[in-house]
């Protein structure tokens, strides 16, 4: 595991502007996202690692089509609709690390 403490917005909504469509979106537009923590911390692994998971699925195609770095700089939370997601810091407005 990376990160050793929760993500200063753990527990808060933010607003992210995904770098390509996240699922369930139908587009890039801006939207809210409750972050959980890092995901290496909720998930107890990189999301490089987390083979079959839903997420990481979806942020492994993400990543590649909206040309994301390919780091551990990524929180899990969900978005107004309880769907789990994976955002890069990059993607949440004004930034965090």
């Amino acid at each position: 595991m990376q990160h050793t403490t929760t993500h200063p917005l753990a527990g808060q909504t933010v607003t992210v502007t995904p770098a390509s469509v996240v699922f369930g979106h139908p587009d890039t537009t801006p939207f809210q996202y409750t972050v959980e923590d890092w995901n290496d911390r909720a998930f107890g692994q990189s999301w490089m690692d987390m083979e079959g998971h839903p997420a990481s699925l979806g942020y492994a195609l993400r990543a590649a089509l909206g040309h994301l770095p390919l780091d551990n700089e990524v929180v899990y939370g969900k978005d107004d609709f309880g769907r789990g997601h994976l955002i890069h810091i990059n993607e949440i407005n004004g930034g965090a690390a």
